[in-house]
């Protein structure tokens, strides 16, 4: 029976690692650059959610690592950041942070890292015309969540969640979505977009 190839996210192939050291290296290193882009943080005075560029960084992990550990690394910055890092956007750390107004955002960096994952996985990340939509859902998925964090925390209505958490951040968004769904065909060009080593997912 012919087995049927499936392409693996940019980072899998880039990593001259195998196996469990490979998937270590991908998780912390993610968790690692989610953290360092949220110190790239300043607050807008009617809204308790800061500007980040934590949305580029869980988007890049995501496309570039796929759905595992996509997830993970974003589990694990969310965690390190809760037991008392200063990972947490402009260094903010600790438990009362990690389930603060912003606590469904953190909660969507792992959904949309997993979905977006998924999606690279699925050689959405190949083109532009795929990569973008990928981002763009991936964003979705951090919003919506943000939003339901907002109310369950802060008892804000639908309106004001999006009015406070979405809105301040749409054209900063459009421009980290632009530039994740740029980056990573343009890598694949560089790299070459073949499958992995053993043509099948299992060489992930």
């Amino acid at each position: 029976m012919s087995t049927v190839a499936v392409p693996r996210p940019l980072a899998l192939r880039l990593l001259p690692l195998a196996g469990p050291a490979r998937a270590a290296v991908l998780v912390v290193g993610g968790a690692l650059l989610t953290a360092i882009c949220a110190q790239v943080s300043f607050r807008l005075p009617w809204t308790p959610v800061p500007i980040t560029g934590q949305t580029f960084a869980v988007l890049l992990v995501g496309l570039g690592c796929g759905m595992s550990i996509g997830a993970a690394s974003q589990a694990l910055y969310v965690t390190l950041g809760a037991i008392g890092l200063p990972f947490y956007a402009g260094g903010d750390a600790g438990w009362e942070a990690a389930t603060g107004p912003t606590a469904g955002y953190l909660v969507g960096f792992v959904l949309a890292a997993a979905l977006v994952g998924r999606l690279a996985e699925m050689g959405q990340d190949r083109s532009l015309m795929t990569s973008i939509p990928a981002v763009l859902t991936g964003t979705a998925v951090i919003y919506a969540s943000g939003c339901i964090g907002l109310k369950i925390v802060l008892g804000y209505t639908l309106a004001e969640a999006v009015e406070r958490g979405v809105a301040p951040f749409l054209i900063g968004d459009a421009i980290k979505i632009a530039l994740v769904g740029a980056a990573l065909p343009l890598a694949w060009k560089i790299v070459g977009d073949g499958p992995g080593p053993n043509g099948s997912a299992a060489s992930r």
